[in-house]
């Protein structure tokens, strides 16, 4: 049943900033399903006891591939799917939390959240720019083998 339960909030979420970012109606549903996966992805490896940060890169990579295989499919701008896909994996959360520590004056804590929520964005980026790279590098040798 909790499965059942991430699964339709992340679409909605997912969703829902697609429409706040003005994407095309006819991609409103493929930005849920991009938020979907990545986010159930994320679920499941961290349930099974996988560090976030690398679940938050596995997440992000499968988002950003998905994402361009949609852009090539529908013609559509890649960047479309990728920021909407993204929006489950944000640590927002965990940065609400450094800073309310901050406030109440628990430097321990507040910094530790803080360097998880970086480290978690910065594995975003991580991902999305991984499979961009390896993107590049499979269409630059198939440019090779034809030419």
């Amino acid at each position: 049943m909790t499965i059942v339960v991430q699964l339709i909030t992340s679409f909605i979420a997912a969703a829902a900033f697609a429409v706040i970012f003005n994407a095309p109606k006819e991609s409103l549903i493929k930005c849920g399903f991009v938020g979907m996966l990545g986010w159930i992805v994320y679920f499941i490896l961290s349930t099974e006891g996988i560090d976030i940060v690398p679940a938050t890169v596995a997440a992000a990579f499968l988002i950003a591939v998905v994402s361009q295989v949609y852009a090539k499919m529908y013609k559509a701008p890649v960047i479309i799917y990728i920021v909407a896909g993204i929006i489950p994996l944000v640590p927002g959360g965990m940065a609400y939390d450094s800073m309310r520590y901050f406030v109440t004056n628990d430097y321990n804590m507040a910094v530790s959240l803080a360097a998880k929520a970086f480290m978690v964005s910065g594995s975003i980026a991580m991902g999305i720019v991984l499979s961009e790279v390896i993107n590049q590098l499979l269409r630059q040798s198939r440019l090779k083998r034809i030419g």
